[in-house]
């Protein structure tokens, strides 16, 4: 294994390490002790990495926010088909990578949390589900999607998403339903 090799798993085993930590405890709770003892390095050894629990908390975030992004514009579709491949998508990884699920709390715990750090706040304000309300509106012209107000019924879809990836997360091995269950919500 090269050097590059070698310091790109350290930092993605501190990464993990650290979700793992902060999806059971919550960032203020958390100590950076906790996770360079649960990854058995030293604190400075992870400072070399991170500089700071807030800067390795605000790399996480980014990265769940990149994920994110990437899958969902990936999706062309519109009106409900855009809602059965979303859903269908995450519950695939839900099943298959549990990180994504603990991404989903991550995310969950980082909204609206003063103890979060302010750049993690800055970048929780970015997130826009304009989107999402916009292929609400195409789906209920297209007769797809129930009537009703597109903001409630995003919120629906997306809340009852956030809460089977956080209940996967944590109580591994609980059943995920399927996808067809949660588009049923927003479905005519």
């Amino acid at each position: 294994m090269t050097r590059t090799e070698q310091r790109d798993k350290r930092r993605q085993t501190i990464l993990m390490t650290a979700l793992d930590i902060f999806v059971h405890k919550g960032f203020a709770a958390t100590k950076t002790q906790d996770i360079t003892n649960a990854a058995g390095i030293s604190e400075g050894l992870m400072f070399h990495y991170f500089e700071t629990k807030e800067k390795l908390y605000e790399e996480l975030v980014k990265t769940a926010m990149e994920g994110r992004e990437m899958a969902l514009t990936g999706i062309k579709n519109e009106g409900l088909e855009y809602f059965q491949m979303a859903a269908k998508m995450i519950f695939h990884y839900l099943k298959t990578e549990p990180y994504v699920a603990k991404m989903f709390v991550l995310m969950g715990q980082a909204q609206n949390n003063d103890a979060v750090p302010e750049s993690v706040k800055a970048l929780m304000a970015k997130i826009d589900f304009g989107g999402t309300v916009k292929k609400i509106k195409q789906g209920q012209r297209k007769g797809e999607i129930k009537k009703g107000d597109p903001a409630a019924l995003a919120f629906a879809f997306w809340g009852a998403i956030q809460g089977i990836a956080e209940q996967a997360a944590l109580l591994p091995g609980i059943p995920v339903p399927d996808s067809e269950w949660i588009v049923d919500i927003i479905r005519k």
